[in-house]
């Protein structure tokens, strides 16, 4: 149909990637959207937080929110930072606290590239990864590497699959690197094939748990990434505990709730479950425990006059709190709807 409409605007456009579009802005609050589209219009201009704030009618606030999540995506990068060096270990060591695990200290960095500069694997690796990643390094990158080589002793060979799969996953950015590197590393990874088996079985456990979620065609969250690793890696639970998790939430909810299905798991944590069979009899005695408030005096039904004694087992606390952790879920969120906070993982 001709609405018989003209474009008055003339075009002076600005460039948005088919992969901003395709894969980030769908997993994104609409709010930083907005802040990432300003500052691409405002790209090469000196801008500031309040000026943003100013222009999208957001709060100050809201803008470093923004900011802060395009980062840990790895499509903005802080400048400057290369010239401190505190700075720029200040996130690795941060990092390294959770698992108790010591960064080395980066030291000089000129040294190091200086030392390296007749290490003719460290030149062959640098033009590799240069080759897998499509750009040609700042001397900042041909730092991080020279410290993931020297510094952290990681090899060529696992360091050429570490550009090779954040190349695949469509990650160039040095900090976005730099974190999946110090993640190999806080977890002992040494070689390639044992680079591959872990990005493997993480690959594997996420699409389980957002095909579970009904999630298709597109990544997870920042919000939803960081549920994932507190359920496999600090609950230590395997992707049928989680899915079974993530069903129970569907059912219900309705909805892909990651808040929800983390206070199922921690309750499962809490209670020492570590196999579905585990889950299974923590809701007999659930339900066991529901009946036995229906038979207690008051209820106009009741002939006993107390509960019988908890048997000796690790489910023992759970048990005695009549723990349902259905009704302390929708009881946290509707608290978290009153106080007008947000049920998707990001107050």
């Amino acid at each position: 149909m001709n609405l018989g409409l003209k474009n008055k605007m003339a075009f002076q456009g600005t460039v948005v990637s088919n992969a901003f579009i395709d894969t980030y802005m769908t997993a994104a609050n609409g709010e930083y959207v907005k802040v990432f589209l300003y500052l691409l219009r405002h790209e090469g201009e000196e801008v500031t937080v309040s000026a943003i704030a100013d222009a999208l009618d957001h709060t100050e606030a809201d803008v470093k929110r923004a900011l802060a999540y395009w980062e840990e995506a790895g499509l903005l990068e802080r400048e400057g930072d290369g010239g401190r060096p505190e700075s720029r270990q200040s996130a690795e060591k941060e990092a390294a606290a959770a698992r108790d695990v010591e960064i080395p200290e980066e030291g000089n960095s000129c040294d190091r590239m200086e030392r390296l500069s007749g290490d003719e694997e460290f030149t062959a690796l640098l033009y590799a990864v240069q080759q897998y990643l499509g750009k040609t390094f700042t001397q900042i990158e041909c730092e991080k590497f020279a410290f993931f080589y020297d510094g952290l002793k990681m090899s060529g060979d696992l360091l050429e699959y570490l550009a090779e799969y954040c190349a695949g996953g469509g990650h160039s950015s040095i900090r976005y690197i730099e974190k999946v590197a110090l993640n190999w590393y806080q977890m002992g990874i040494h070689t390639r094939e044992e680079a591959r088996d872990y990005t493997m079985r993480y690959s594997r456990d996420t699409s389980a748990v957002m095909k579970a979620f009904g999630i298709t065609g597109r990544s997870p969250a920042t919000a939803e990434t960081e549920f994932m690793k507190r359920w496999f890696k600090e609950f230590g639970f395997d992707c049928k505990l989680v899915t079974e998790a993530c069903g129970r939430t569907i059912k219900a909810t309705g909805t892909a709730s990651f808040p929800y299905a983390d206070k199922i798991l921690t309750g499962w944590k809490e209670a020492g479950v570590k196999t579905l069979g585990d889950v299974e009899e923590l809701d007999r005695r659930r339900q066991a425990s529901k009946r036995q408030d229906r038979r207690e005096p008051g209820n106009g039904r009741g002939q006993e006059t107390g509960r019988k004694p908890a048997g000796s087992n690790r489910f023992k606390n759970f048990e005695e709190r009549t723990y349902n952790y259905e009704d302390y879920v929708w009881e946290d969120m509707r608290r978290r709807q009153q106080k007008g906070g947000r049920m998707d993982g990001t107050e």
